[in-house]
Formats: structure tokens, sequence, C-alpha cells
């Protein structure tokens, strides 16, 4: 390659990044007066001309390229009936999950799991604890369960502290158990992840409990029976275990 093809694809590469920041500047400086945080959002193209994708922890909205219009809602494509912003947000989810440690989480699974799903729970939560009743049946299915915190009341709140006393129990697992029927645990405090799994839950677009987090990102909103949830994960091969 001459000298001179270099130089002009140098130059031309250089005004391809100048238009693209030239377009997301008035979408940067626009959301930046009305949302915190704003220099952590990601902008992106949307497949609709014109329009910008941005996403903000939990949010994903469309703003016109010239930052004057804001659109919040689904956004679908007709043709393949794929919900387009939640694709958007398993890519979210997938990222936040990927910094958190099971380790920091309350798991039933069994000895060779086929599937790792991640269970956002509430100890007063009727359809959490109906879930939990099945543990045996998910673990003989091959899910392991992993479960975090949302209290829905919040920080502080009678959920909170249960959630906070179970994990500083001696043993976890039989705590957590006890709780899901019913039975308060015995009130103790030590160093604990509940409100960092709280604000997890914030961040990746909880409404309620339980939420089943998947490998991918996507979220199954609401209490899945064992079957359905095992018939669920087979349609996805990406959410395998191994």
């Amino acid at each position: 390659m001459t000298s001179i093809r270099r130089i002009a694809l140098f130059l031309l590469t250089m005004l391809s990044v100048s238009l693209v920041q030239a377009a997301e500047d008035p979408v940067r400086e626009a959301l930046g007066k009305i949302l915190p945080n704003s220099d952590k959002m990601a902008i992106a193209d949307s497949p609709m001309q014109g329009i910008k994708q941005v996403t903000l922890d939990s949010m994903v909205v469309y703003v016109s390229e010239d930052g004057h219009y804001l659109m919040q809602g689904k956004l679908f494509d007709l043709e393949t009936r794929t919900d387009l912003t939640e694709e958007a947000m398993s890519g979210v989810r997938r990222e936040l999950m990927g910094g958190a440690d099971t380790a920091s989480m309350i798991s039933f699974a069994p000895e060779d799991p086929l599937y790792d799903v991640y269970v956002f729970t509430d100890i007063d939560c009727g359809y959490c604890r109906r879930l939990h009743a099945q543990i045996e049946e998910y673990n003989r299915l091959g899910i392991a369960v992993h479960y975090l915190f949302f209290p829905r009341a919040g920080v502080g709140s009678p959920s909170f502290s249960k959630a906070v006393s179970v994990w500083c129990s001696d043993d976890q697992r039989e705590a957590f158990t006890s709780a899901k029927l019913g039975q308060d645990p015995q009130s103790v405090n030590c160093d604990n992840p509940i409100q960092a799994q709280y604000e997890l839950g914030q961040k990746i677009g909880m409404t309620g409990t339980p939420a089943l987090v998947m490998k991918d990102g996507s979220m199954v909103r609401g209490y899945m029976p064992p079957a359905n949830l095992l018939q669920h994960l087979q349609q996805n091969k990406e959410l395998a275990a191994n």
C-alpha cells in the first residue's frame, strides 16, 4: 500500500469516528441534563434510522439523533417477532451478573448441573416459597438454583433483616429453608451481601420476586414450575452450564 493510500485510509477512518461522535454528542448532551450518571450511558445505533439506543443501568430508551425526542418502551422486529429491547437488556444483565460470585449466594445444586439459574428472592414472598418448596425437583432435573436476596420492601425492612439473619446463620441452607417455611430465623448480624444483591436487582430491572435470570441475561419474571423451566432452558443451548 502506497503512503498516499495509507494517509487517505487514515483520514477516512478519522472522519468516520468524528461523524459518529458528532451524531452521539447531541444525545449525550440532552440526556446529561435530565439523567444522573449520564457519563456511564452507552449509546449505540438502533435498527430505526435516525434513532439511537441508549442504555443506562436497567433502562433502555430510544433518542432521536438530534437529542430532541425520547421514546421509552418496547421495540419489536415485526418480521422476526423479536423483542429488541429485551435483547438489549439481556446484554446489560449478562454483564452485571458476570460480576456476581456464587460464593456470595445460597445455592442448591445437583452434583453435575446441566443448567445454572440465578433466582432473586424475598423471604416473605408467597411464590418464592412455592418455588423453594420444589427445590429438590429443580435439582433432580439438573437445574442448579443460586439464590440472591431482593427484599421487596427495601433496605432495613423486616424481610431485609430476615435475609441478613439467614445469611449469618451457621447453616445457611437450613436457615433459608426454614425461613421459606415461615419460621423466623434467629436474629444475628455479620458482614453480608444482602444490600449489594438488592442494589444489583434494581440495576437489572427487578420489579418483583421471584425473578429468574439465565446465563445469557434473559429473565423470567415470576414463578415457573420445574418442568416448564427445564423446557425453557432446553430451548436455548447457550443456557447450558457447561
